[in-house]
């Protein structure tokens, strides 16, 4: 007849045996990975490029043509925040992979290259474009084939897709925030509208003449719209020295910005002279426009290089550790590093890369960025970022001093009562 004491013994063995078997990962499997607990079917129902270890995504930026001084700054940004996140062990237990198309300047090209990412590359998520232009492009194929995008750069507004997530300023945030600041502070009441020939710019002056004439009592004393990539402002110079506005309002963009304001120099319209607010001249431009070129004009953006807070510090100097001493951050740059932490949260949140499943999540209202390097920034549901508002003067040195700040976070309003 067996000891029972002998079996109980034998059964606890066996059972620090098993446990003990169960802490050695299996050959050649992360430890990790041994304990998944999101199977791939139950976190990627919908046919996506996601393995047990890895998820795919894509980027879709101007690495060339006249938009590539504005568009480089989002590529690397994007990067940094995916080898964080990778650092960090990735997504759901997977690791981030990318696949970068370029989108080289031109519309037609954008929409390509998202069609390639989406049907051919199952990508999860895309983050890119740049312009308006690009981003309407590109619109269609993301609804079509029930993508997401993130879309970094400050923009018109007047647009809210299931499919897309701004992390950029719309019109109130940035437009409206700026020409306020003219009128209240520098007194301006005559305003000389300039802007690329294209949506972004033409909405935006549409959007700033309401906001003159109707809002402000104002008056535009002049409207010019310049082909992408032009470089021949002359005649512009003339006009804006017959019409003597109080304010130039601008948003020319790309390479034109270095031609724009070496001829505004040339002219003799400098800072001194002269109140400019520019919508598209970030850090990233100014390496190009120089800041003997544009000292004393004005930007209106949510986010500068010089911003002193320890958010900001620690992205600064990780970006430069990345890219080099030399490097700077611009507005959209900082938009673009957000993108990969709004899709983690969202992906983590929803438990889930369907995208219907991380759409749902971003609506929630309870995505949040506690670490964002402008500061704090909350995700509404109509897809924008809540972010304050600020107003800054180029320096000799390229740089930034921000010289106006919103009190609060500035809720995002897509679709404006009374700019339509």
């Amino acid at each position: 007849m067996s000891n029972p004491h002998d079996h109980d013994l034998k059964s606890a063995q066996r059972r620090r045996l098993l446990q003990g078997a169960a802490a050695v990962p299996l050959a050649g499997i992360p430890a990790w990975a041994a304990a998944q607990p999101f199977p791939t079917a139950k976190v990627n129902t919908t046919g996506k490029a996601i393995t047990d270890t890895e998820v795919t995504v894509g980027q879709l930026h101007s690495g060339t043509g006249t938009m590539a001084i504005s568009e480089t700054g989002s590529i690397q940004a994007e990067q940094l925040a995916i080898d964080e996140i990778n650092a960090m062990g990735g997504i759901l237990g997977r690791k981030i992979k990318v696949i970068k198309e370029d989108g080289a300047s031109d519309w037609p090209t954008f929409a390509e290259k998202s069609k390639k990412l989406l049907v051919n590359d199952k990508v999860a998520a895309v983050f890119g474009c740049w312009t308006s232009a690009s981003r309407k492009a590109v619109l269609p194929v993301f609804e079509k084939e029930n993508g997401i995008l993130y879309y970094p750069t400050f923009y018109e507004g007047l647009e809210q897709s299931k499919n897309v997530i701004y992390t950029g300023q719309e019109a109130t945030q940035q437009i409206l925030y700026g020409l306020d600041w003219a009128q209240k502070e520098k007194k301006a009441k005559t305003v000389f509208l300039i802007g690329s020939d294209y949506i972004w710019p033409r909405t935006s002056m549409k959007i700033a003449r309401k906001h003159i004439e109707n809002f402000q009592k104002g008056k535009v004393v002049g409207e010019e719209y310049y082909p992408l990539g032009s470089t021949n402002f002359g005649s512009l110079m003339n006009k804006i020295k017959v019409q003597k506005p109080d304010l130039i309002f601008t948003a020319v963009v790309g390479g034109s910005n270095v031609a724009f304001y070496k001829a505004l120099k040339a002219a003799g319209i400098t800072g001194d002279k002269q109140l400019l607010l520019t919508l598209s001249v970030t850090e990233d431009e100014m390496t190009g426009v120089g800041g003997e070129n544009f000292q004393g004009f004005y930007s209106s953006m949510k986010y500068f290089q010089s911003l002193d807070n320890e958010n900001n510090k620690k992205f600064v100097a990780a970006f430069k550790a990345k890219y080099g001493k030399d490097a700077v951050i611009g507005d959209v740059t900082q938009a673009a590093y957000l993108g990969p932490w709004l899709w983690k949260a969202a992906v983590e949140m929803a438990g889930s890369f369907d995208v219907d499943k991380v759409v749902a999540a971003s609506r929630s209202g309870k995505i949040e960025l506690k670490t964002a390097p402008e500061g704090y920034v909350k995700l509404d549901p109509n897809h924008h970022l809540w972010s304050k508002s600020r107003i800054a003067m180029g320096m000799p040195d390229a740089t930034f001093k921000v010289v106006a700040e919103s009190p609060n976070l500035i809720k995002p309003d897509p679709f404006p009562k009374g700019y339509q």
